[in-house]
């Protein structure tokens, strides 16, 4: 049975519509659902039985459960359990602008990134937009907080779930809904050509960032298979028309691996390729896990890579470290359900 928060705004008023319903019925429910958070549909008090047994007939509400909550310094990070019994993992961060949550888009990931540990699990299937919605939801309850920002950068590639998160952004954006603006929305992609020509024409303006890891295809190779469906110079020209389109700024993610990726002559390398675009370099010191074999650089090196960039006059900055310490840092998401 499908779960009430896989429907948009709009889905929501044909279903009603289809049924023989007025379809200010779809403004009632996503009230109940989004502005007082009802449990079941018997609270929706505003709505004739019969419309709400067949709500209950066509819907469930709750589509994951909440199973653990392991809590840091301004970060959390929340193991979630499907209703197939797979699990995920999102992570909370509190910062002076708002409250970022960062939500996973599939059970596993197919990319394979050779640092990240999410990709240890391959992909037992996507998320529907009703699942990521309600890690949302889930996390504001659990904090009695709004949240401000989302990233879609956990567990899985959102770009090979494209419909589902198109479906999820209308979602969570509808005004009289979560309503969380698309500017306050990024989604990060390894690369996904044919996706991000598709995106430029997504008219809500939602951040895109990109894991590039690399300067060039030698070490991308290695590091991200998908480098070898879509070469690095590609990605590049592919970005170029992206911001010709949008007219917005693209985020260039760079995981900083010691001895791999941090040299002088890869800092400069990266600035010839990204020369001329409106970007900025988002640099990552490495989160170490136990099973990549990966090193992070060290912080003379990471200061001598974030200054080569600033002298060629390109916008760069470290990103501020969240959650190393309860493995909810940038690449450690794997949920450890996975292991037993």
């Amino acid at each position: 049975m499908e779960s009430i928060y896989n429907k948009s705004f709009d889905e929501l008023v044909s279903y009603f519509e289809s049924i023989g319903q007025k379809k200010f019925k779809a403004t009632q429910v996503f009230e109940w659902l989004y502005i007082k958070r009802v449990k079941s549909f018997d609270e929706m008090s505003n709505i004739k039985k019969d419309i709400i047994d067949r709500l209950k007939e066509d819907f469930v509400i709750e589509d994951i459960s909440l199973e653990k909550v392991e809590r840091d310094i301004e970060v959390n990070k929340y193991l979630f359990t499907l209703n197939d019994n797979n699990h995920i993992e999102s992570v909370l961060m509190r910062h002076d602008y708002g409250n970022s949550i960062c939500i996973s888009s599939q059970v596993g990931c197919n990319m394979g990134c050779r640092f990240c540990e999410s990709g240890r699990l391959k992909k037992v299937r996507n998320l529907t937009a009703g699942e990521m919605v309600e890690q949302i939801l889930k996390v504001e309850e659990d904090i009695n907080e709004r949240i401000t920002h989302v990233v879609i950068m956990g567990i899985g590639e959102p770009f090979d779930n494209y419909d589902n998160f198109k479906r999820f952004v209308e979602i969570v954006n509808y005004q009289k809904g979560i309503n969380i603006g698309s500017r306050h929305i990024t989604v990060s992609t390894c690369g996904i050509i044919p996706k991000i020509r598709e995106f430029s024409e997504f008219p809500y303006q939602v951040n895109l960032a990109i894991s590039l890891h690399a300067p060039n295809n030698e070490i991308r190779d290695k590091l991200m298979p998908i480098n070898k469906v879509y070469p690095i110079q590609d990605l590049i020209k592919e970005i170029r028309n992206y911001i010709k389109v949008t007219n917005r700024r693209v985020t260039f993610e760079y995981i900083l691996l010691s001895g791999i990726n941090d040299s002088e002559s890869c800092a400069n390398e990266l600035c010839d390729l990204v020369k001329g675009l409106n970007c900025y370099i988002n640099l990552i010191p490495y989160n170490e896990t136990n099973n990549s074999g990966y090193k992070r650089s060290k912080k003379d090196t990471i200061s001598n890579f974030y200054d080569i960039i600033k002298k060629r006059k390109i916008n760069v900055t470290i990103r501020r470290e969240f959650g190393s310490n309860i493995s909810a840092a940038c690449g450690q998401l794997r949920s450890k359900k996975e292991d037993l």
